[in-house]
């Protein structure tokens, strides 16, 4: 996003985070070229039928399980909660708000007996729009997974609200077919002592493109962002995270990690995280990791940290790029194991860290299969 300076006409980068423009309304963004700085690294030209075409925006086929605390439906577009946890900050998001019909609701109403999965995996070719809310009631505790399966050429909007005392883990997993496509903006606001843990783990499609933003609106809230992606050939997969600070004694800890392998597999990781002047007492840090399988590949990653008030507990943030550890291969084959199996044994372990944090058995137990297979597939 840019904006232009009045003496002179030319257009200047916003530098603040949290001055990007933000609208429902499609028409008012500018045209997306591919330079503005949240589009730079993505395949724009692919996906125009996202970002300014016609998207068909009525409710699509899910399937789940009745677990008691939770309920999950259809509501209208003109449902109170809806554009409170945040709003469009870019042209593809914007297209997908102001087309979807109605919103699936994901709602946390009390302790949920069970994880509550949600399981979307006959939406088609055709390009769609879709909005989903999500609620946790104050004082409430659950963990829901958006499942995503199959043809898609979606784009959409997340929003998540997390009341007061709330404790509430949402993994968003993608496993598109081959050629699918994801563009997605998730907006989180996280109330006073209230706890949010974000998971996106990203495997399959052609492009995907989840990008979480969490804002900590009461004292002592907490956010923990985890993600997990594997780049095939040709695949890209992108994340750009947001943390915006927004109250005193409030937490965030960010964690994404990632395997690339094949000819034209590509990366992008953006971690911005905002501590405004009134979070003191604030407690922050953000990593990025990334190893390279092979060449041809190219992982982006950027950090960034903005600090308004000198009056924290403390903050951070980390990034790095490489390939195999060649100590930890050594140190397995000198033990009797074989150079391709203790590769995919310290790949396998680089990874594992995300999906031991979900907090559900079956998921990290099917995810760990699904890397498995990716990393077979590279030998």
């Amino acid at each position: 996003m840019s904006v232009a300076l009045p003496e002179t006409g030319h257009y200047v980068p916003v530098q603040t985070r949290s001055e990007r423009f933000r609208s429902v309304n499609h028409a008012e963004f500018p045209e997306v070229t591919g330079r503005e700085v949240d589009w730079k690294f993505t395949p724009v030209d692919r996906l125009r039928a996202l970002i300014d075409g016609e998207l068909d925006g009525s409710p699509y086929e899910v399937t789940h399980p009745e677990v008691a605390g939770t309920w999950v439906g259809w509501v209208d577009r003109d449902d109170a909660r809806i554009g409170t946890a945040g709003i469009p900050e870019d042209r593809a998001s914007a297209n997908a708000y102001g087309t979807f019909q109605r919103a699936l609701h994901i709602a946390i109403e009390q302790d949920a007996a069970a994880p509550l999965t949600v399981t979307r995996d006959s939406l088609g070719t055709g390009p769609r729009a879709g909005h989903v809310l999500i609620t946790a009631a104050p004082r409430s505790k659950g963990l829901v997974v958006l499942d995503s399966r199959g043809d898609a050429q979606l784009a959409e909007n997340v929003e998540l609200l997390v009341g007061e005392g709330a404790d509430l883990t949402v993994v968003s997993v993608q496993e598109w077919a081959e050629d699918g496509i994801h563009l997605a903006s998730h907006f989180a606001r996280v109330e006073r002592d209230a706890r949010l843990k974000h998971i996106v783990v990203s495997l399959g499609g052609s492009i995907v493109r989840v990008n979480p933003a969490a804002h900590l609106a009461g004292q002592g809230a907490e956010a923990e962002l985890l993600g997990l992606y594997f780049a095939d050939a040709g695949q890209h997969l992108e994340q750009q995270v947001y943390v915006n600070h927004d109250a005193p004694q409030t937490v965030s800890r960010v964690t994404y990690k990632g395997a690339l392998n094949g000819e034209g597999a590509h990366t992008v990781w953006i971690g911005d995280v905002l501590i405004g002047r009134a979070a003191v007492g604030t407690d922050s840090y953000e990593q990025n990791r990334n190893l390279v399988l092979s060449e041809g590949t190219r992982a982006d990653s950027i950090p960034n940290l903005e600090i308004e008030t000198g009056d924290i507990a403390g903050a951070g943030h980390a990034s790095a790029t490489g390939r195999f550890d060649d100590e930890h291969l050594f140190y397995l084959q000198a033990r009797g194991i074989p150079e391709d199996e203790a590769r995919r044994l310290v790949v396998l372990g680089f990874l594992i860290e995300v999906v031991q944090r979900i907090g559900e058995p079956e998921l990290e137990a099917r995810l760990t299969s699904a890397l498995e297979a990716e990393l077979e597939a590279a030998r």
